[in-house]
């Protein structure tokens, strides 16, 4: 039984040679992420280059991801590299600041804007919370503070409020900029941070569709008050990415395991799709293999239903990039063994026909000895719809569009085929299907598959077909 979960992993300078790529592709990742916090518009183009150049070598599609920096809130730089706070004693986040010349009294910042989002007593959280400042004053752009849990504080380091609140747009100039890169690279989904509302997604959807891009968005969910609308930004978007890094810090560790268990089961009962990110593998970065605690919270994630799974650091910049994407591989497939059926949305109203259709093909495949499941699909939407509901049956969407195929890699238990539809006569048509998954391996003479399909093939939206044929059996029809 192929992986169900599939595996996003980023790229950067420790995959940037064909030999890496090679050997991420055969271990098994389905998309690539481009951190745009990094790197250089060529260096993005470039592997978007190497990776559609090498998939291609092996006869695979690879999605590619887009990930836009979004308004990180850092601080600036120390005149010596780094200084140690220690606990009570003050420190003052300062905009007059310049941001070369922070000492052991004040730093600035990249957000002028953040004092006039702080109040005395609010927590700040800098370095991903290694640092703790309580906010006293507030003068002038000047935040004095004082030390709550001090250390070593370096340059650049991210800014977070406890709690949530900053007030930052989603999109920054950069970002819009960066859009046209993604619409240059006909990127497949597009990755936007520190979302606040359904507004924030719908934005960047129309920006990328002015720049002539089709790929879906991403909704990276790290702030705290995106939990206070994440039904409304869930509904916005294609897919959501739990973040679990600046969320963490925002809403607290502690918290954290439950919000990430809530996230994946609304995106699932809303159909969305969603990937769980930050720190999966962290110890893969300098070490072969990952510790227990890592092996358990990727097979939670799976367990509890998430499309994907994300490597950041362990694949960019990581010594074993392949070692990590084959021990995710490993750790997803035994985890799945142990997934049960889910009655989802089985007292629920269908809106559409072709959802109706998706949802009845895997309700009967759970019920029936049925070995797969053969979705002509144009847009995708079916096979999405049907990789909603746990089961163990491969979901093979078999479509003709390089695009849809390549956005459908990151559906949760779902094979994208290239097939083209090339006769008009029904039963033709089921037996090409029938021997397209026989030729993958899929089924063998005596098994039950289920075949989705529209009466008007090349249509967008007219799934109205299901039927369930017996492999082996499928030529006597077009013979008689």
């Amino acid at each position: 039984m192929p992986r169900r979960t599939k595996i996003v992993a980023t790229l950067g300078p420790a995959t940037d040679t064909p030999a890496v790529i090679d050997a991420i592709i055969a271990a098994g990742v389905d998309v690539v992420r481009l951190n745009l916090s990094h790197d250089t518009h060529e260096h993005h183009r470039e592997r978007v280059r190497l990776v559609r150049e090498r998939a291609r070598a092996t006869g695979q599609e690879i999605a590619i991801l887009l990930d836009l920096q979004g308004p990180k809130i850092r601080i600036g730089r120390f005149m010596n590299g780094a200084i140690t706070l220690t606990n009570g004693g003050p420190f003052a986040i300062d905009a007059a600041c310049p941001l070369m010349d922070g000492d052991w009294t004040r730093v600035g910042t990249t957000y002028p804007e953040l004092a006039a989002d702080v109040r005395p007593g609010d927590i700040l959280l800098l370095d991903d919370g290694a640092i703790e400042l309580r906010a006293d004053a507030v003068i002038n752009g000047r935040i004095d503070c004082t030390v709550v849990v001090g250390g070593k504080l370096s340059n650049n380091k991210g800014i977070n409020k406890k709690g949530g609140g900053l007030s930052a747009p989603a999109l920054t100039e950069k970002d819009k900029k960066d859009i046209q890169l993604a619409a240059e690279l006909q990127t497949d989904y597009l990755a936007i941070s520190f979302v606040r509302s359904a507004a924030d997604v719908e934005l960047a959807r129309e920006l990328l569709r002015v720049a002539g891009c089709r790929g879906g968005i991403v909704a990276k969910i790290e702030r705290a008050e995106a939990l206070n609308a994440v039904d409304e930004i869930i509904k916005a978007s294609d897919v959501i990415m739990v973040a679990r890094g600046d969320l963490g810090v925002e809403i607290s560790d502690a918290k954290l395991p439950a919000v990430q268990k809530h996230l994946i089961h609304r995106a699932r009962d809303l159909n969305r799709v969603v990937i769980t990110a930050t720190q999966m593998m962290q110890s893969m970065i300098d070490n072969p293999i990952p510790t227990r605690a890592e092996v358990f919270d990727v097979a939670n994630a799976v367990l509890d239903g998430t499309d994907a799974v994300m490597l950041s650091a362990e694949s960019a910049v990581g010594r074993f990039p392949a070692q990590v994407v084959e021990a995710l591989d490993r750790i997803c497939s035994e985890a799945e063994r142990h997934v049960t059926r889910s009655g989802h949305r089985i007292d629920s109203v269908f809106g559409r026909v072709d959802e109706a259709i998706a949802m009845a093909s895997m309700y009967t495949a759970n019920h029936l000895e049925v070995k797969a499941i053969a979705a002509l699909t144009e847009t995708g939407s079916t096979v999405k719809w049907m990789s909603r509901i746990s089961s163990g049956i491969p979901i093979y969407a078999m479509a003709r569009d390089a695009e849809t195929r390549r956005k459908a890699r990151v559906y949760r238990g779902v094979y994208p085929v290239s097939f083209d539809v090339a006769s008009e006569d029904v039963n033709t048509l089921n037996m090409e299907l029938i021997e397209e998954l026989k030729r993958l391996g899929a089924v063998l003479d005596g098994d039950l598959v289920i075949i989705t399909k529209g009466d008007r093939s090349g249509v967008e939206g007219q799934t109205n077909i299901m039927k369930i044929m017996r492999v082996g059996e499928h030529k006597l029809l077009v013979q008689d």
